[in-house]
Parts: C-alpha cells; structure tokens; sequence
C-alpha cells in the first residue's frame, strides 16, 4: 500500500480524502438540511410531496415520542417497510433521539423476523399493516420487543391516503388479518410526539447508527455495525466523489430516483442519506417490479440520478414505455449490487444516451468503496477506483498483497468500513485483518491505473479439473444472446472432473433451445468453461435488492 495508483486516476477536483469532522453525527447532517432545504421538496411518494422543513418536524415529533417510553441510548429501534414518506421520517427520528436503527426486510417470513429483532434485541418496532400478520406470527418468540407501532400506507399522503387505504385493504386485498394487542398507530405517534420535545443527545462518531444485517446469502443473517461515523463518511465520500455534478443552485434539488429499498445499504445510503446532505428531491417507489407504474412515476419528473441493480435496469429497458422518457437531466446511472452485464449497459447507453457508471461496495461498507469515474463513464466491465480515503489491497490465500494485475481476495479498508458483527467476534475475526482491512469474499484485481475488477465471488467459484471456472464470465457472454432474459450458472459435482457447470437460463424468446443457446456459448467460451447443463425456468430466485441468489439455484428442491 505504499503506492496509491488511483489517485491519478482521479477525476479533476477530487480530493484523495474527505474531512469526517465536518458533522459531529447524522443526527446533525439531518439537522442541517432540514434548516438549509427547509422549503425544498423532500420526498414524493404516490403524489405527496413533503418538505424538509416538515421531514424534520416530524421526525422531531416521533423522536420525542420514542423518548418518553424509556429508551436508553442505543437502544434498537426497528423499521419494517417499503420505500413510503414514512421511511426517511422514521430513520432521522431514530437517529436524532439517539438510537440506532434495525432496518428489516418487510417480506421476511417470522423466522427471519424472529431472528433478527431477537438477535438486534430491537425495543420497538414501526411496521406497515401488511406486514403485521407476520409480526402477529413472531411474538410469541420475540424476547425484547416492547412497542409495536403501525402505519397504514396512506398515513401521510393526505386526503389521498384515505382512497390508498380503501384500495390496498379492500381492493387489492393485500393487508392480511391480524390482531396485536397493545399497537400504537403512526399518526398517534405523530399526535402525541407534537405534544412533548425531543430532548438533543449528544452523539459521536463512534455511536452505533444502525444495525444492518446481511449474510442472508451466505448463512445466518447477522448484524453489521455502521456507526455514525462510518455512514457520515461514506456520503461524504460519494459526495466528494460525483455532488458538484448533481448540486443545485436553484429553489429545487435534483431528483434521486429511489426505487431500491431504503432497508437495504444501497438505496439507504445512495438514495436517502447522500440526497438529504446535498437537498436532493427523493422520489419514492414503492413498488419498482410494477413496471408500468414506476416508469409512469419516472415521466413525471426531471429525474438526475438513477440507481438501480442489474435486474432493475434490465426490467425497464425491456419495457418498451421506458425509452419514451425524457433522459436529458439524467446525468449519473449508478450500478450496484452486482454486477452490470456489458450487454445491459450497451443497451442502456443505447436507449438513454448515458453509460451506467458501475460501482462496489458492500453492507459492510455503508456500502461504497470503490465508484468509476463519474464524468467519464465509458463502461468497462470495471468497478471503478477507491472512493477518497480508501484503500483496497488483492490479498493472496496467506494474506499477503499481490502484484498489480494478479488475482486475489478484495479487501478493503477506511472511515466506512463496519466496526465488527453484533455479537459476534469470532465472525468478525475472520473478516478483519489485523491492520483493519475488511476481507470481501470477492475474487478481483487492480490493474497499473488502479481500476479494480471483481472476477467473482470466492464462493461461487466453479473447479472444473483444476481450473477456475468464474460464474460471472459465462453469465455475461449468455446475455448477449437475443433471445435470453436472465442467466446464472453454477457448479455441480461431476464424477470426471471433479465439478461441471450447470446452467440455469430464463427466455426472452420461447424458441430458444438448448442447442441455439450451446452453440452460441461455443463461440465465445473454452471448453471447461461450457455448461454440461442447462435448465430452463420460468424466473430465477432473487434477494430483496433483484440480485440471483447462486446459493438457492445450488438447494435442491424442496
């Protein structure tokens, strides 16, 4: 690490490190913009818009409110929602009274919810009704749980919401039955939170933010413990890195578009928290796998930044309403969560007239850590450079750096990087170096100008007799084909070489065959690297976030 590579590949302007002392805490970043943006929109959602004036008055109130049960500071406070006006209120009142957020996957099943609220020791909860039958399921195992808060989905969209309300329930039918003994609703909160004050804590750095689980994919969900300096940081890089670009001197900020879920790192602190720093306007999608209705939402306005996954960009350029939207303000497509196939970013250059800038990080890294350039970016299969104040090294087997150019484990260190696995040490032990680098599990390398390439995950990693065969590779020449949708391929044991690569394919056009789809792959791949099999579904199993769960293809069916 005594080179830094990419720092001369910077973009002009770009400062190698950012100053984390420019906020005392998120509390404070939330504060400020409140008082800053007071007369901006905010957020909108289904049509409502709210201020930032209003979003820290009512984050106010309910922080208030969740001061008079008797919290301590610290405690966790759980979120179980979909993108909705409700969402950013809740995470700046939490954070501002001095607790840390528990944000939960809203299509969990009860042993999922069990898990993490018993394992956070969550005090409280704010959930959506739809959701309650599956709380309703849990309690009898739930130890800590205290205070159940629930909200409707029209709670703050005004005369509006009443109409929301009659159809999600009614209508639509999508609000299961439940009974809860001893619920508070949301706009009771809000009611009695306006009642009293929020008493200011004094917070640090080093305080617990939020308690963001991941491992889904890889086990027992646990706990990442982001503190407010590490998510403080982490906006404060990305703003270093591309906020000239969407900045605004007008009356307006730029429009995020936020159709990850805020529960997951990306869209937590890509959509809400980075646009709140610099007075963005965040337009909530609730629901972004109806298609027509997101795109719909994005014609209504002048969106500038666009984050999404993979999955997320292919849906909509595979809707034939999204070409029609007017792409002239969109001036960064941000991809993340896995990896953007060079074949959906050469359509989405195609259809909108700007390259998907690629970027990596992880739940463990607020999550960003390394981005590309953000006015330059040509798309080359790379996940960018270190953001400001990061260092990435490519470790070998033993933990020693190898050579720029040769392959190794991704491991990463600075400001962003967690503090450890909530209670448990021995988890953290086998992440962490013990000069404090953070091991991914990602297989990549730096080239001489120190853009990093990620080759795969360590673990879906395919042997077939001694060679390494890398999922990703094949994925990304299978989606060239016209005719195929989505992809992904694992190994499977195989008697003569140890492992084979099996091939899990959904169409786009029903006339694909086995043989068209073989053939083609032929052309572009070696031997070992060919599927043995193929296997044609209907979907492919995704997490919450749209990224292919290999670890599902590779269960048997139950």
């Amino acid at each position: 690490m005594n080179q830094k590579p990419w720092l001369d590949s910077y973009d002009a302007g770009v400062t190698s490190t950012i100053n984390i002392d420019a906020y005392a805490s998120l509390a404070g970043m939330f504060e400020e913009a409140f008082e800053t943006y007071a007369d901006r929109v905010a957020t909108s959602s289904m049509g409502k818009d709210m201020t930032y004036a209003q979003w820290g008055k009512y984050s106010e109130h309910i922080g208030a409110w969740l001061q008079q049960l008797g919290l301590q500071k610290g405690d966790r406070v759980a979120i179980m929602m979909p993108n909705c006006t409700q969402y950013p209120i809740l995470v700046a009142a939490i954070l501002r009274a001095g607790y840390c957020v528990v944000n939960v996957n809203p299509l969990y099943t009860a042993t999922e919810l069990t898990h993490q609220l018993n394992d956070s020791n969550a005090k409280a909860i704010f959930i959506l009704e739809n959701f309650a039958a599956t709380l309703q399921h849990a309690l009898p195992e739930l130890k800590q749980l205290k205070h159940i808060v629930v909200s409707s989905l029209g709670d703050m969209l005004g005369l509006k919401g009443h109409i929301v309300n009659l159809v999600v329930r009614k209508i639509k039918k999508m609000v299961p039955d439940w009974h809860i003994d001893d619920t508070t609703s949301f706009k009771e909160v809000l009611s009695q939170g306006e009642r009293t004050r929020l008493t200011p804590v004094q917070l640090e750095h080093g305080d617990l933010a939020f308690l963001q689980y991941t491992g889904g994919t890889t086990g027992v969900a646990k706990g990442a413990m982001l503190t407010h300096g590490n998510i403080l940081a982490n906006v404060l890089q990305v703003d270093a890195w591309c906020g000239e670009q969407l900045k605004t001197d007008k009356d307006e900020g730029v429009v995020f578009v936020g159709a990850l879920p805020m529960y997951h790192i990306f869209g937590l602190t890509a959509c809400a928290l980075f646009c709140a720093h610099i007075g963005g306007h965040l337009l909530l999608i609730t629901n972004p796998r109806d298609v027509p209705a997101f795109i719909k939402d994005l014609s209504k306005y002048p969106f500038a930044l666009l984050p999404a996954v993979n999955t997320l960009f292919t849906a909509l350029l595979n809707h034939p309403d999204f070409a029609k939207l007017d792409f002239s303000h969109l001036k960064i497509a941000l991809g993340g969560g896995m990896a953007v196939q060079k074949a959906v970013a050469e359509r989405f250059k195609a259809t909108t007239g700007v390259d998907i800038c690629q970027a990596y990080g992880l739940t463990e890294t607020s999550p960003g850590a390394t981005f590309n350039p953000a006015r330059n970016t040509t798309f080359t299969g790379s996940i960018g450079l270190p953001l400001p104040s990061t260092d990435i090294a490519i470790l070998d087997d033993d933990g020693a750096e190898v050579a720029i150019g040769a392959t190794g484990e991704i491991a990463i260190r600075g400001p962003q990087v967690m503090t450890g696995y909530w209670q448990r040490p021995d988890e953290t032990a086998k992440t962490m170096t013990a000069d404090g680098f953070f091991k991914t599990g990602d297989i990549g390398f730096m080239d001489e100008k120190g853009f990093v390439f990620v080759v795969d995950r360590k673990k879906n990693m395919i042997l077939v007799s001694g060679f390494n065969v890398y999922p990703n590779e094949i994925e990304d020449v299978a989606v060239r084909h016209p005719k195929v949708l989505e992809c992904a391929a694992i190994g499977i044991p195989d008697e003569h070489s140890g492992e084979a690569v099996k091939f899990f394919v959904v169409k786009k056009d029903n006339s694909l065959t086995e043989t068209e789809l073989l053939e083609f792959m032929k052309e572009h791949l070696t031997n070992y690297k060919r599927a043995k099999h193929v296997e044609f579904r209907a979907d492919l199993p995704k997490s919450n976030v749209g990224k292919i769960l290999h670890k599902d293809l590779r269960e048997p069916a139950k």
